[in-house]
């Protein structure tokens, strides 16, 4: 199969269950899932990562070697929203490497500070912050300060939701 072309014959759950299939446990077709995620090609990159998250789901080992790509990715201009939700989906339960947590902690800061950000997105990047926090307990403080203040004036209940739940999760801490 060659994966970028089946990409491109239907954007359907159905066809990105079947490439991820086709993809499976394969680090080489994985790599080829990779390069086409990571390029500048927008439509194959939106359609990719559906793909992506169903292989990720399915065999996060495969994920390790391309964290730092993945996290640089979060940092080009014009980003696709369904590359950042599927990118911050994806590293929300994964095992972050200390080389890439100080990165990812300051574009996911960036993220749900933003006014113009998605509401997935921001969500997303709201448990990428917390994981990141759980490792450098130092950090701890300035992300309840930012999501106290976040949850006193968002209107979106999924959210306040996620801001109250982390806020939860992070008083129970030991600091």
């Amino acid at each position: 199969m060659n994966i970028r072309e089946a990409l491109l014959e239907e954007h359907s759950k159905k066809n990105s269950l079947r490439i991820a299939r086709y993809i499976g446990d394969d680090k080489e077709r994985f790599k080829e899932l990779m390069k086409l995620f990571l390029a500048d090609e927008p439509i194959v990159t939106q359609r990719s990562g559906m793909v992506l998250s169903e292989c990720a789901d399915n065999y996060p080992h495969l994920l390790k070697p391309y964290i730092t790509k993945l996290t640089d990715n979060l940092y080009k201009e014009n980003l696709h929203d369904a590359v950042k939700r599927n990118t911050l989906r994806i590293l929300q339960l994964t095992e972050i490497p200390e080389k890439s947590q100080g990165k990812l902690f300051d574009i996911c800061m960036k993220f749900v500070l933003s006014m113009n950000e998605a509401i997935a997105i921001k969500a997303f990047a709201i448990f990428v912050l917390y994981k990141i926090s759980l490792v450098h307990p130092d950090l701890q403080s300035e992300l309840k300060l930012v999501l106290s203040d976040l949850a006193k004036h968002a209107t979106d209940p999924a959210l306040v939701n996620r801001y109250k739940r982390v806020l939860k999760d992070l008083n129970k801490q030991k600091n």
